[in-house]
C-alpha cells in the first residue's frame, strides 16, 4: 500500500483530493495538512511514500518544501513529491522538475487525471523495485527515452514514450500489462483508449473476487469513471480474453452484462447469473 500525505492550504481541497486518492487502488491518505511548517512535520511522523504538494502555502513556499524534502539525504530516505498546484507559471514547472518532484498536476482538472497521475507513479515505483540487474533498454524505458518493445517508434502521448515526459514507466516493466491479451502478448488498445486508465479498469476488476462480478456501472462508480468509459474497457477486455461476460437476469427490461476477471490460466469467477 503506497502511503499518501496531502498539502493543500483549503481544507476543502485538500478533503476533496484525499477522496480522490482514496479511490485508488492501492493507495491510501495518512494525513492531510494545510501548510510547509505542518507538511515536514508530518512527513518526519507518519513517513509517507508520496506527498501532494500545492505550490501556495500560507508560510512557506511549495518549491522550499519540496527541497526540503527532496534535498537532505538519501534519496531513498525522503517520499516522493506530486505537485498538485494552480502555479503555471514556468519558473515554478522548471523548479518542480529540477527538485525531484515525479509529477506535475496543474488545478483545476478531472479527478480521473490524477488517478491515472497515481498508477501511473506505482507502476513506475514498482518497476524500479524489481530492477535488479536491468539492461540499457529497461532503463531507459524508465526514463522515457526509447523506442517501444519490438523496435517501433514510441506514439507520442504514449505513456513511457518521447512525447510523455510527464511519466516514466515502461511497457514491459509495468505490474498490471492492460494492454495484454490472454496469452500474454502485448495488444494494442483500440484508438480512443489509454493505458492508464485501462490500468484503473483492470485494477477495479481483479480486486472483484465475488461470484457476482462487476456491472459497468458498479465498475465505473469505483474508479470514478463514466458508466460508457468503463464498459468501453470492459468490452476491450472481454475481446482479448482477459475478462468475460454473463447475463443477470431481473424482474423486467434487458438483462444485465456482469464481467468477470480472467486470470492468466484462463479461469473466470464463477457464473452468476441468477437475479
Amino acid at each position: 500500500m503506497i502511503r499518501v500525505l496531502v498539502v493543500d492550504d483549503d481544507f476543502m481541497v485538500a478533503r476533496l483530493h484525499s477522496t480522490l486518492v482514496e479511490q485508488v487502488p492501492g493507495f491510501t491518505v495518512v494525513g492531510a495538512v494545510h501548510s510547509g511548517t505542518d507538511a515536514l512535520t508530518a512527513v518526519r511522523e507518519l513517513r509517507p511514500d508520496l506527498v501532494l504538494l500545492d505550490m501556495y502555502l500560507p508560510d512557506l513556499p511549495g518549491l522550499e518544501v519540496l527541497r526540503e524534502l527532496r534535498g537532505t539525504g538519501a534519496p531513498e530516505d525522503g517520499p516522493d513529491v506530486l505537485v498538485v498546484t494552480a502555479a503555471r507559471d514556468a519558473e515554478t514547472v522548471r523548479g518542480a522538475q529540477r527538485g525531484g518532484a515525479v509529477q506535475y498536476v496543474i488545478k483545476p482538472f478531472e479527478g480521473q487525471l490524477l488517478k491515472e497521475r497515481l498508477l501511473r507513479f506505482a507502476e513506475r515505483r514498482e518497476a524500479l523495485a524489481a530492477l535488479q540487474a536491468p539492461e540499457q533498454r529497461d532503463v531507459d524505458r524508465l526514463f522515457g527515452d526509447t523506442a517501444a518493445p519490438g523496435g517501433e517508434p514510441d506514439e507520442p502521448g504514449r505513456p513511457g514514450s518521447s512525447g510523455d515526459r510527464g511519466g516514466s514507466d515502461g511497457g514491459a516493466l509495468r505490474p498490471h500489462e492492460a494492454a495484454a491479451g490472454s496469452d500474454g502478448r502485448r495488444v494494442r488498445l483500440p484508438k480512443g483508449l489509454t493505458e492508464q486508465t485501462a490500468g484503473l479498469v483492470r485494477a477495479t476488476l481483479d480486486a472483484e473476487t465475488g461470484p457476482a462480478g462487476l456491472s459497468a456501472s458498479e465498475c465505473a462508480g469505483r474508479a470514478g469513471l463514466s458508466r460508457v468509459s468503463a464498459r468501453r474497457y470492459l468490452e476491450h477486455f472481454v475481446s482479448v480474453g482477459t475478462a468475460r461476460v454473463t447475463l443477470r437476469y431481473g424482474t423486467t427490461g434487458r438483462p444485465e452484462r456482469r464481467y468477470h476477471r480472467v486470470d492468466p490460466a484462463g479461469s473466470a469467477a464463477p457464473a452468476h447469473n441468477g437475479p
